[in-house]
């Protein structure tokens, strides 16, 4: 957790103007993210904010929840970051 933690910083310092692909089996990695695509066998199954899939209650959903004890951090990662993203954007 500490390396990947470490490794997310310097991604969002060095590429904060710039699109970054993350493939993530580690879902407190993505959390935070802008938009996430969650594919299953090459189909597109959602697509958008984190915590707007959360909300949804989709596969994403499902996924947070069986991270079992990690769910509500996730949760509130996502939360924390969309709402700080809907204060700056226009």
């Amino acid at each position: 957790m500490e390396t990947d933690n470490f490794i997310q910083t310097v991604i969002k310092e060095k590429f904060k103007d710039t699109t970054v692909i993350t493939i993530a089996h580690r879902l407190n990695t993505i959390a935070d993210y802008d938009a996430i695509i969650v594919m299953q066998k090459g189909r597109i199954l959602e697509q958008g904010a984190p915590y707007e899939l959360i909300q949804k209650e989709g596969t994403f959903f499902e996924m947070v929840n069986h991270t079992g004890k990690n769910a509500p951090l996730i949760i509130a990662k996502a939360k924390a970051s969309y709402e700080n993203k809907r204060k700056w954007s226009p």
